[in-house]
C-alpha cells in the first residue's frame, strides 16, 4: 500500500522594492529565503544601475554624461539593451529616451514622494529625442547620449529584472518560483499542479468580496501595464507615468489596463506598454505579435487577443495581483 501525500501550499513573501511590491512564491517552502536571498540581490543590482531616484545611481551618471561618451557596466548593458530592443521591436513606441519628458511631467522623484495634487501649470510635453539618436556600442560597452538627453529605463529593467530573478532562484533552489514586481510577473521552474493562479487586479470597480478574473501560468511571463495606479495632478490635470515619445504627454487613455504573457517579462512588458501607447493602434499590432493579450478599455469593455482564455472568476488562493 502507498499513501500518496498532496504537494506542499507554495510559501509566500512580499516586501517593498522599487517603488513597487515585490513578491515571491515558491513551490518548495523551506527553499523561500534563498530564493528571497536571490531576489533581494537583483533588486538591488538593479536598483543601483537603474534608479532615476538615486544620485549615486549608474543611470544618473549616464544622464549626466549626455553628449559626452562614456563607459558602462555590464548589468548597464544588460538593461539597456533590452530598452533599445523594445524601441526597435514597437517602432519607437517604447522609447529609453522619455527621461527628460517624464520629469517635466512631475515624475521626478519616487512615485510614493510626488505631490498627488501639484497645482502648479501643466508643462508643455516635452518630445523623446528617439532611440535611433543613441550612440551605443555594446562589445565596448560605450554609451554616447544626444546632448539633453535623459533615459528611463525604469519598465524593461523591472521586467528584466523578474526575469532574471526567477530564472536563477529557481536554478539555486531546484524547485518552481513566481516572481512578481509590480504586475511584471516571471515562473521558472516547474510550476505547482494546475499553475500559478494569477488574479488580474484590472477593474477599478473590483471589491475585496469580489475577485477579479484569473489565469493559470506554467511558464514564460505576464506583464500588465495600465493608466489608473500611478496618476497625480498638475495644475487640475490628470496625469499618469505611461508617455507617449512622439508628444512627450501621457499617452492618450483608449487602454485603461492591458495584460500580455510571453516567453519573457521583458517581451510582455514590452507588448503591454506598447499597446497602451499605441491606442486604437494597439489592436492590429498586437495582432501582429501573435501574443496572448487581454485589453481594458476605459469603458470597461474587454478585448481578448492571440487565445487569450475567457474570464474565469475563482477564489481568492492568495496569489500575485
Amino acid at each position: 500500500m502507498t499513501t500518496r501525500t498532496s504537494a506542499p501550499t507554495p510559501a509566500r513573501t512580499a516586501f517593498p522594492a522599487l517603488g513597487t511590491t515585490a513578491e515571491l512564491l515558491v513551490t518548495d517552502p523551506s527553499a523561500l529565503p534563498v530564493a528571497e536571498a536571490v531576489l533581494r540581490d537583483e533588486l538591488r543590482a538593479v536598483d543601483l544601475a537603474c534608479s532615476r531616484f538615486r544620485p549615486d545611481s549608474e543611470l544618473t551618471r549616464v544622464n549626466l554624461c549626455a553628449g559626452t561618451p562614456t563607459t558602462v557596466s555590464e548589468r548597464f548593458a544588460e538593461a539597456l539593451e533590452a530598452a533599445l530592443r523594445a524601441a526597435r521591436i514597437t517602432g519607437g513606441a517604447v522609447d529609453p529616451t522619455v527621461g527628460r519628458a517624464v520629469v517635466a511631467l512631475g515624475y521626478d522623484r519616487t512615485f510614493a514622494s510626488v505631490r498627488p495634487d501639484d497645482p502648479r501649470s501643466a508643462p508643455v510635453g516635452r518630445p523623446a529625442p528617439g532611440w535611433r539618436q543613441v550612440g551605443w556600442n555594446l562589445r565596448t560597452r560605450q554609451l554616447r547620449l544626444p546632448p539633453h538627453t535623459s533615459l528611463d529605463l525604469g519598465a524593461t529593467a523591472k521586467a528584466l529584472t523578474s526575469d532574471r530573478a526567477a530564472r536563477q532562484a529557481a536554478e539555486a533552489t531546484g524547485c518552481g518560483v513566481l516572481v512578481n514586481l509590480g504586475g511584471d510577473l516571471a515562473a521558472a521552474g516547474t510550476a505547482p499542479e494546475g499553475g500559478w493562479h494569477i488574479a488580474l487586479a484590472d477593474d477599478h470597480t473590483r471589491s475585496v468580496t469580489v475577485p477579479g478574473p484569473t489565469v493559470a501560468v506554467t511558464g514564460g511571463a505576464l506583464a500588465t501595464s495600465g493608466v489608473r495606479v500611478r496618476t497625480w495632478q498638475r495644475g487640475g490635470r490628470v496625469l499618469h507615468h505611461i508617455v507617449d515619445p512622439v508628444t512627450g504627454e501621457p499617452a492618450a487613455i483608449v487602454w485603461r489596463t492591458v495584460t500580455v504573457a510571453a516567453a519573457t517579462c521583458v517581451d510582455a512588458n514590452t507588448a503591454s506598454t506598447a499597446a497602451v501607447v499605441l491606442g486604437e493602434r494597439a489592436l492590429p499590432w498586437l495582432r501582429s505579435t501573435g501574443l496572448p493579450a487581454r485589453l481594458v478599455g476605459s469603458d470597461g469593455t474587454v478585448v481578448r487577443l492571440g487565445g487569450w482564455p475567457p474570464d474565469l472568476a475563482a477564489p481568492d488562493c492568495g496569489g500575485p495581483r
